[in-house]
């Protein structure tokens, strides 16, 4: 992937099930290592667009590109080339953290000879050198959230997108999880995040705002409040969230 081509690019994206459209004519792009939000309510269309663009379900009608390659033709290439970690807890609870890394490894294929040190890494980075060898079920939600995190970036993928992380674990463990996502941003990383929560938007440099589909919303978080309630300084993204949420969506005010 060049540097001038954005890590991620759709256009008009529609996914279908029977009759039934979960996502509706969806276009925005990624910059290469900026966090972006994709903020909506349960339903929206997040997870759906979020698996499309990683190459686990394919689109109906539309475009994209992530990394470079192509959402129809190239999904296992897609796959091989960011890391996800996925709302449901994706790990095995019945194994160690140690074991669940080198089963990730031996998944993402790295070389064996750099086993060791990815192992080191992960193990130090989520902050489990003492839980090694528990087992992953009884490790507290916030252990378990570093650990599939850690394990989604062992690979060293160039795009990270993640569904709803932070879902079900405590407000101390939420903080230092999105200082770590700021630490993978700073270093290049490109990451797409799906929340439904207002207060994480601050930490992303760009969202949209989607519901029931359609794209409702486009820009910074600060962009899209002043635009949505220009005479309210005091007004936040909560605000805007009950507002264009309320109204089911809409077209996409275009900004950012």
């Amino acid at each position: 992937m060049s540097g001038s081509e954005p890590a991620v690019e759709v256009k008009d994206l529609v996914k279908r099930f029977g009759r039934f459209t979960a996502v509706d004519r969806v276009s925005f792009s990624l910059r290469r290592g900026e966090i972006f939000g994709f903020l909506g309510p349960n339903g929206a269309g997040k997870s759906t667009t979020i698996r499309m663009l990683c190459g686990i379900i394919p689109p109906t009608s539309g475009t994209g590109r992530v990394a470079g390659h192509d959402v129809y033709s190239e999904p296992e290439r897609i796959r091989r080339t960011i890391g996800y970690m996925s709302q449901r807890f994706s790990l095995y609870e019945d194994l160690t953290p140690f074991e669940n890394l080198r089963f990730y490894l031996g998944i993402y294929d790295v070389p064996r000879k750099e086993w060791a040190e990815r192992i080191r890494w992960a193990l130090e980075t989520a902050r489990l050198g003492s839980a090694r060898d528990r087992m992953t079920r009884d490790l507290p939600p916030g252990w378990r959230q570093r650990l599939a995190l850690v394990c989604s970036l062992l690979h060293r993928p160039e795009i990270l997108f993640l569904d709803e992380p932070t879902s079900g674990v405590d407000p101390i463990a939420r903080r230092r999880f999105w200082s770590f996502i700021e630490d993978l941003a700073k270093e290049g990383v490109t990451v797409f995040v799906t929340t439904h929560y207002m207060e994480e938007a601050r930490h992303c440099d760009r969202v949209v705002m989607i519901n029931e589909g359609r794209i409702a919303a486009v820009g910074s978080p600060a962009e899209i409040v002043r635009r949505q309630f220009p005479d309210r300084p005091g007004a936040d993204l909560s605000d805007v969230f009950v507002r264009l949420m309320g109204h089911g969506g809409g077209r996409a005010e275009e900004g950012g």
